[in-house]
């Protein structure tokens, strides 16, 4: 086997962990003047128009067969209706730094799933990492216990749980069914397409009487970003490196994630980085770390191993 380094899926983790650190100061930018929910369906719904316009450029525009619709269809819910929907819902009264560091326990969360059903076993070190993760979390909150109290910030702490488990949820089972289709494009194409309808329903049913006028220019431009960025590239990106690589060491990126999105979030947005914050973000980090990092082995010790 050749030792060269894979240099195409560095470039992909290096796009993931830095776009996706953008993000969360993107969907802060959009939900100041823009309902959420017209958010998540515009940014789908133009990432689906991209992809389609380079489906139709290299001619691989195709019906993918139910069973592989299937496939495309459990994802789209998991990671794109429901995570991105419920972060992007979450940002109305959380902190995009606050969001970030939060959706940072994704990697413990898949090592966790991944343990529950077997595809990895429970370590002491896994363990510890957990721990270690968890009490990244309690730090966030010791001092603000009575934030909680405050209907908008708990109802944000909530939708942000369940874009978490579903992300993480998504991630699970978009790396075992990776393997049975390599069209990238076309499996985005039907994703974006599947979360643009039906955000698109919901935020018709849920905000009916939508004032566009109220749109700001920064909060549209805001959309566009993230729709060609966070949606295109990134997902491009994102299923490339998770044909080559584990769940959880994808999902490890979020840290940087974490670090691009708290940095940003104090530079542009004005939110406080507290000596607090900063401990609970090392933390997670460390948790996150612990949990996924394995040692490299050297190549004797390969060779004895096959």
């Amino acid at each position: 086997m050749s030792d060269k380094p894979d240099f195409k899926l560095l470039f992909c983790l290096f796009i993931v962990a830095v776009v996706w650190g953008t993000t969360y100061l993107g969907i802060r930018v959009a939900v100041e003047t823009m309902e959420p929910w017209y958010i998540t369906s515009t940014r789908q719904g133009l990432a689906a128009l991209i992809v389609l316009g380079i489906l139709l450029y290299k001619k691989q525009l195709t019906w993918i067969g139910w069973e592989n619709f299937k496939l495309q269809f459990i994802p789209a819910i998991l990671m794109i209706v429901l995570a991105n929907g419920f972060t992007t819902i979450a940002e109305q009264s959380v902190p995009s730094g606050l969001t970030s560091i939060l959706s940072a326990l994704s990697p413990l969360v898949v090592f966790l799933g991944g343990t529950m059903i077997g595809q990895q076993k429970l370590t002491l070190k896994g363990f510890l990492g957990v721990i270690v993760g968890f009490l990244g979390v309690v730090f966030i909150f010791k001092d603000g216990l009575g934030d909680i109290l405050d209907p908008n910030y708990k109802t944000g702490i909530l939708y942000l749980s369940i874009a978490i488990l579903s992300w993480s949820a998504g991630t699970i089972y978009t790396k075992m069914h990776t393997h049975k289709s390599n069209n990238i494009a076309l499996n985005l194409f039907y994703q974006f397409s599947i979360a643009a309808i039906i955000q698109l329903v919901l935020a018709l049913i849920l905000n009916p009487d939508v004032d566009f006028n109220a749109w700001s220019t920064r909060s549209i431009l805001a959309t566009l970003y993230l729709s060609i960025f966070g949606s295109v590239i990134a997902f491009f990106a994102y299923h490339y490196a998770l044909k080559r690589v584990t769940a959880t060491q994808i999902t490890v990126l979020n840290y940087i994630n974490t670090i691009i999105a708290v940095f940003l979030g104090w530079l542009l947005l004005d939110e406080k980085i507290t000596f607090d914050f900063v401990i609970a973000t090392v933390l997670i980090i460390l948790g996150v770390f612990i949990t996924n990092y394995k040692r490299t082995r050297g190549k004797a010790e390969q060779s004895e191993a096959k």
